[in-house]
């Protein structure tokens, strides 16, 4: 389970550092063997382990070729998703045309979403999450869309 922001670099070759605590579990679970892609919702990219890839990639493929915004959808998951392998010191490599379009620049958070990340421009980042804490205000954390997580 992927949990957390973390504040990371972008080296001057495009690559990143996987922080410590999640290198072990992403050699066991796949063998370093990752994806990555666009973000089709959000300006940031998406890191998948290669075997939760797999099970999305195969969601993406059952999508209707007739239906215009799932093609949107497939193109925009599948053309961008490129193998990417953690090296013995925990790097990734960014591609340069993935890195472009999610502007990435050397200060990037990596947040964990579970079974995946989300690789940010950390002031994006910084913008979005100050944003998500003014819109949910406590008469809509109260609300009954949500769900009840911790009481």
């Amino acid at each position: 389970m992927f949990r957390g922001a973390n504040s990371i670099n972008l080296d001057s070759k495009g690559r990143i550092a996987i922080p410590k605590k999640y290198r072990s579990g992403i050699v066991e679970s796949c063998e370093s063997h990752m994806i990555v892609t666009c973000d089709p919702y959000e300006n940031c990219l998406l890191l998948f382990p290669l075997e939760h890839w797999e099970s999305t990639e195969a969601d993406l493929q059952s999508l209707s070729n007739s239906n215009s915004l799932h093609r949107r959808l497939k193109r925009i998951m599948l053309a961008h998703a490129t193998e990417v392998d953690m090296d013995t010191s925990g790097r990734l490599l960014m591609p340069p045309v993935l890195r472009e379009r999610a502007s990435l620049d050397k200060a990037v958070m990596l947040i964990g979403q579970g079974k995946t990340f989300q690789v940010w421009n950390e002031n994006e980042w910084n913008k979005l999450a100050e944003e998500d804490l003014a819109v949910l205000s406590d008469d809509e954390l109260d609300s009954n869309e949500l769900p009840d997580l911790y009481y």
